[in-house]
């Protein structure tokens, strides 16, 4: 991990990154809890994540196919201008002393959720393409707290006292000065974009299909990263119920909602931490497993029993679960699918991943006010167990596959 440290590049999209986390992050905390702070909030706040993920499942491809063919440095730096000019605009309304609408709340949360879409698969594929393939354990590792560090514990331990204590418009303050230094930091780092993702273009759908065509071939490699993706999924659609789960079935206040985040995000600090040595002693394969099964343990004990001080505990496991799946998964994407279709494969798992959210936040933005939020966290607990099956039994590809190339060697020597 010291040689990743001694690239001057690194250091600055470590610093940029956990600036712009930081202000994202706290913004992210605050609109939700606005939302299901007023009366029929929850509600609203559950069409408003309906639309917002149906946007982005729209927008997914058009994602990809932007990261593929365009500068990666370029993006980042759109993604913190658009940020800090949208945030910065509504800044300035609540310093004018005007009354935020449930319209501005939405816009808010429409271009934080863009943001995210956009900036962490871009700086994934970037990382990809400037960083040696040495490096990746430690890289992801690396990111990973830095990621949970900034957008979780820091900014969830800054949410629990600003809900209780400040207006919006400060949020929104600190969260525009946060994008500012990320895109001063981001445009002093050397970078030439790679010719080889600005290859032909093709049609726009042309280019979705590739990423399907490169896994069909290969289904049980694409179950079992599509299994590794079910606990980011359900992170986003929790995104939606738990702050509901918080105040109307925990009976909480703000502060536990900001305080489960920072748990959640300490629980994948330590992930960051532990996993890239895990993964050098027992491989990517077996973390995503055990990753996978922590989560889905944590969500099933939250469903069964909603006390406070449990979800709360849960939390730090939810954390730990999520975070040792996505580093073990994203290096074995790094290691397994070449550099310039990584944007395209990452698209066809985000449009899958946003259509299983469309159906789950469709349906329990339905449901919660008749039953409540019990019932939604049981059936997201069943999704994963499934998830844990299923990745159980695709993990076989990889065998299969260091079979092959043992093999594929054996013939080489034959014929030498």
């Amino acid at each position: 991990m010291t040689s990743i440290f001694q690239d001057r590049r690194f250091i600055k999209i470590l610093t940029a990154n956990v600036f712009s986390s930081i202000g994202s992050g706290i913004t992210m905390f605050a609109i939700p809890w606005v939302f299901v702070s007023k009366e029929g909030g929850a509600n609203a706040f559950g069409y408003v994540t309906l639309i917002t993920t149906i946007a982005l499942f729209l927008a997914a491809p058009l994602i990809g196919n932007l990261i593929d063919y365009h500068s990666r440095k370029k993006l980042l730096l759109w993604g913190q201008l658009i940020g800090f000019t949208m945030v910065g605009f509504f800044a300035s309304i609540g310093f004018l002393g005007m009354e935020y609408q449930t319209w501005h709340l939405v816009l808010l949360f429409l271009t934080g959720s863009f943001y995210f879409s956009l900036f962490y698969p871009t700086m994934f594929a970037m990382n990809q393409e400037i960083f040696d393939r040495s490096l990746y354990k430690s890289l992801n590792g690396m990111m990973e707290i830095q990621g949970q560090l900034s957008t979780f514990i820091v900014a969830g331990g800054i949410a629990s006292i600003l809900l209780e204590t400040v207006d919006l418009h400060w949020i929104l303050l600190i969260d525009a000065v946060t994008y500012t230094i990320a895109f001063l930091i981001l445009s002093t780092i050397p970078y030439i974009h790679s010719k080889q993702t600005s290859s032909k273009r093709k049609s726009f759908w042309g280019k979705m299909h590739e990423g399907y065509v490169y896994l069909k071939d290969q289904p049980l490699l694409f179950f079992f990263l599509l299994s590794a993706f079910i606990p980011f999924i359900t992170v986003m659609v929790t995104n939606y119920v738990f702050p509901i789960y918080i105040e109307a079935t925990l009976q909480a206040s703000g502060s536990i909602y900001g305080l489960q985040g920072m748990l959640f995000g300490f629980g994948s600090l330590l992930a960051g931490i532990f996993i890239p040595v895990f993964i050098k002693k027992f491989g990517n394969v077996q973390i995503i497993l055990i990753g996978i099964l922590t989560f889905t343990i944590s969500m099933i004990f939250i469903s069964i029993f909603p006390f406070t001080l449990l979800f709360l505990i849960l939390s730090i496991l939810r954390g730990f679960g999520n975070a040792s799946t996505r580093v073990a998964r994203n290096t074995l994407m790094m290691e397994t699918i070449p550099n310039e279709k990584m944007g395209r494969v990452n698209s066809l798992f985000e449009t899958i991943g946003l259509m299983l959210r469309i159906t789950l936040i469709g349906s329990f933005t339905v449901v919660i006010p008749t039953v409540g939020t019990i019932l939604p966290v049981s059936i997201l607990s069943l999704i994963l167990v499934m998830a844990v099956i299923v990745a159980w039994v695709s993990r076989r590809y990889f065998s299969n596959a260091s079979k092959a190339k043992v093999k594929a060697n054996i013939s080489d020597i034959s014929l030498q």
